[in-house]
């Protein structure tokens, strides 16, 4: 009882640390104005926004593609205006994620390193804390937790998955039923909000449940059984749940696979004949190549990557071969098997800087393997800590970890880490163009109602202030109605924009330069930015009829 007393305390100060961490960079990018870099950050908040804030609020305004527990999770924090406006709102669950992934990385080392039978004090005592350090230090993920991105949100459910899963193991071993039971529970709680937070859920909850069954059907595994079919409902829920969504919705199970705003479908519209769509496509090999090598510049830059890898690898040897007791922990390498397959084959790009072509994008994907780095690297020390006889050669390697860490970590800093890097890369041209087009709106007449795709550029009304409920969008239409919706809000207002809207903003080849009605509108401004589409804002000539 002493034991699980100071493992609590132990978890609680660790959630303190992380919280420290979390709230110090949540100010620290605040300040400098960094929350709403990413695209889809300010995509995703304006999702959630748009759920309560448009002109056809309700649940169908999360959309198809993105998984919708983000979004949901960020609707009670952008009712207020300013939470909106300055991405707060959305900032909120990722810091809540960061601390509670932190301290999953301290408890699952705490947890598998009981497997072991063997007495080792020091080395069980010491694990966890570098486990954490490795975890809740690393530039990357430091940044990306003080922003809307589901990343870290999967992240916080991911290892949690893990963590309850081994305490079933734990229980089972135990012979404790009631103990597994409830463990394998939520462990299917956690696996039912990884799979609607990102599709990368969808592999692991399929992996797990495989093993799951696997061990329920062995006699010394029997305590498994009872909680396994609630596993497997909770395992299957989320996936069955949003293919469902999609079928009633879109009338296509698959939409967000392959509907006209899949990866897929993006992928084809924007592809050159003759050349590859992005590097890896088509090709697994290539795919595993960028997304490992993404991974490591999200851990170090340089030849300090060379550390990561080796300690990656030796503490994976050293649980296949010699700790075979510790084996959950390779569910933390599921990210390889998902990544390399979505580059290859689903139309997912990942750009890095030092590969063709030499540029950001989707780099923070590698972030998904920051729990597989940080628990196998303390595998890696703690075997070596084992192997050590005397004790001041086991405090020795164990201060050489975390001075290799401090100081591959202290490296990134100096340069930048590169998802921060990503962000700042891909946001200079869009910001420019969001913040021209609200400087412009902020002239127009209060109350004013707007036309306009807001698919690529919504965060010009957030930054404005103006609110979504006062656009009429692509999202204002009944999307069962296929190819389009006659009697839609959205079809309406393009087809007779002055009978529904002052203003109509269009940008070049989007919807609204394409499809509406121009006789019925005069140009007032015309914005042009390198690397953006040119954007016209228009005045109905008939603004004054009512509507």
């Amino acid at each position: 009882m002493k034991k699980t007393n100071i493992s609590g305390n132990e978890l609680f100060f660790v959630g303190q640390l992380a919280a420290v961490v979390s709230i110090s960079a949540f100010f620290y990018y605040l300040r400098h104005g960094d929350l709403l870099l990413y695209g889809d950050a300010v995509a995703h908040i304006n999702i959630a926004r748009r759920v309560f804030d448009s002109r056809t609020p309700g649940l169908l305004q999360l959309g198809t593609v993105w998984l919708p527990l983000p979004h949901l999770l960020m609707v009670p924090f952008l009712a207020s205006r300013a939470l909106w406006q300055t991405g707060i709102g959305g900032s909120i669950p990722s810091l809540f994620a960061f601390v509670l992934s932190v301290s999953g990385i301290f408890r699952l080392v705490q947890i598998v390193l009981s497997f072991s039978p063997t007495r080792d004090g020091a080395g069980k005592g010491f694990a966890p804390w570098l486990a954490a350090a490795i975890f809740a230090a690393n530039p990357n993920l430091i940044y990306l937790q003080t922003t809307a991105m589901t990343e870290p949100l999967y992240l916080a459910f991911f290892i949690w998955a893990v963590v309850f899963f081994c305490e079933a193991l734990a229980a089972c071993r135990a012979a404790d039923a009631t103990k597994t039971n409830s463990s394998l529970i939520k462990s299917g709680l956690c696996l039912a909000g990884a799979c609607l937070t990102r599709y990368d859920g969808w592999l692991l909850a399929a992996l797990m449940l495989v093993v799951v069954l696997t061990l329920a059907s062995r006699p010394n595994f029997a305590h498994l059984r009872s909680g396994a079919k609630k596993f497997l409902l909770l395992a299957v829920a989320g996936p069955t749940l949003w293919i469902a969504y999609n079928a009633a919705v879109y009338r296509n199970p698959l939409e967000f696979a392959n509907g006209p705003y899949s990866a897929k479908a993006i992928e084809m519209k924007t592809a050159v004949p003759g050349m590859p769509p992005h590097p890896g496509a088509n090709n697994a090999r290539m795919a595993f190549q960028y997304f490992f090598k993404a991974s490591q510049l999200n851990m170090a830059e340089g030849n300090w990557q060379i550390f990561w890898v080796c300690s990656l690898l030796l503490g994976t040897a050293i649980v296949v071969l010699f700790q075979r007791r510790f084996w959950p922990l390779l569910f933390l390498w599921t990210p390889i098997p998902f990544y390399m397959l979505s580059i290859a084959y689903s139309g997912v790009p990942v750009f890095i800087p030092t590969w063709w072509p030499f540029s950001h994008y989707n780099v923070r994907y590698g972030l998904q393997l920051l729990p597989a780095f940080a628990v196998f690297t303390t595998i890696a020390a703690y075997g070596l800590i084992r192997f050590a006889s005397d004790r001041k050669f086991r405090l020795a390697i164990a201060g050489v970890f975390f001075l290799l860490v401090a100081a591959s970590y202290a490296q990134v800093w100096r340069k930048g880490p590169v998802s921060f890097r990503e962000a700042v890369v891909n946001s200079r041209t869009r910001i420019a163009l969001e913040n021209a087009l609200a400087a412009n709106l902020e002239t127009l007449p209060p109350n004013s109602t707007f036309l306009m795709y807001l698919g690529d550029h919504v965060g010009a009304f957030q930054r404005a202030g103006i609110p979504l409920s006062h656009v009429i969008n692509e999202g204002n239409h009944r999307p069962w109605k296929r190819p389009s919706d006659p009697d839609g809000l959205w079809e309406r207002a393009l087809a007779n924009p002055a009978q529904y809207a002052d203003f109509v903003i269009a940008f070049d080849g989007d919807q609204v330069a394409t499809t509406a009605n121009r006789d019925q509108l005069v140009s007032l401004e015309v914005l042009r930015v390198t690397g953006q589409p040119q954007a016209t804002i228009y005045q109905s000539r008939k603004s004054n009829q009512p509507r």
